[in-house]
């Protein structure tokens, strides 16, 4: 029988029903733990536990109603009430628009406004292009990112945002520009002085808990900063990431059931990166008593906070 995501849709509407119109409010101290503003939300059934919530949440193309909140971790969670940012700004384009990943919590949209402006007045960008940030209600995706799902992550082209004037279809084919060279042992010569502006000014904002960039670029960031150093302590080097760099907002203030990030380790975390650079240039032998790794499996709606199921209608 074919995938019918009205089907999936349907099975939580009485419970939807039960839990509640609107999620509860983003008021109170923050919590790593979702139990305070779950208390009230009835259990899912065995058969609404063990659906797919990408199956779900996926198919959803518009936001709850509603007071705006974070619910669980980066990479296990779901957003009520997001904010659409807007397609086009005076300092911004979305890219991808055919993804409906242009959602995210307010304060997300906020930052990214934010930055945006500051990038053009900084910088001899016009602004900055962005990436996804998440779906509708947050939530896996049916593909791409296992994180993204609270509404507090977004990803920032690392292509110069110069022509801040282009269509649905030049934003579905361009390219950002990879900045890599090595493995991501080291920068291209794409790198400017002006993506590290760029970067910087993401990583000096109050609100980021964490960027995530190529080994080599915080390596050359490292390298190249005479003055404060305190920003570097929160960009990490990751996998991949050199297309983009990756955004990872706080819990906001007053969040209730939002699970934050731990804290960087002490330091400017240069140490560190080096150390990945060596890596990739002289990998370490494979331990030959590592366990396979674990089969990937997909979230359930069990596997999500309680309060998610309720913002599946709403």
């Amino acid at each position: 029988m074919p995938f019918n995501p009205k089907t999936i849709l349907t099975s939580f509407a009485v419970f939807t029903l039960v839990a509640c119109g609107a999620p509860a409010e983003n008021s109170g101290s923050s919590s790593s733990s979702n139990t305070s503003s779950s208390m009230n939300l009835p259990a899912l059934s065995v058969t609404q536990s063990r659906q797919e919530a990408r199956q779900v949440f996926g198919y959803i193309d518009t936001a709850s109603q509603g007071a705006s909140a974070a619910y669980g971790g980066y990479a296990n969670g779901c957003v009520a009430g997001a904010e659409q940012l807007a397609e086009t700004g005076p300092t911004w384009q979305a890219m991808r628009l055919s993804r409906n990943r242009n959602w995210a919590h307010p304060e997300t949209v906020d930052f990214v406004q934010d930055l945006s402006r500051e990038v053009a007045r900084s910088t001899s960008w016009a602004g900055i292009y962005v990436g996804d940030m998440s779906q509708p209600r947050g939530g896996p995706m049916l593909s791409g990112h296992r994180s993204h799902q609270s509404g507090l992550d977004a990803d920032i082209w690392l292509r110069p945002a110069r022509d801040l004037s282009l269509s649905r279809d030049d934003r579905e084919n361009i390219s950002s520009i990879s900045m890599r060279r090595s493995s991501g042992a080291y920068v291209n010569s794409e790198w400017t002085e002006d993506h590290w502006r760029v970067v910087r000014a993401a990583a000096r904002d109050p609100r980021v808990a964490r960027i995530f960039i190529f080994p080599g670029a915080k390596v050359w960031m490292c390298d190249n900063e005479t003055g404060d150093r305190s920003y570097l302590r929160n960009i990490r080097p990751w996998y991949g990431h050199h297309y983009h760099f990756h955004v990872r907002l706080s819990c906001p203030a007053g969040s209730r059931g939002c699970q934050d990030q731990d804290a960087p380790p002490r330091g400017d975390g240069c140490d560190e990166a080096r150390e990945w650079v060596s890596n990739i240039l002289s990998p370490p032998p494979p331990d030959p008593n590592a366990p396979p790794p674990a089969p990937r499996r997909e979230l359930t709606m069990g596997d999500l906070p309680r309060q998610c199921a309720a913002l599946v209608q709403g």
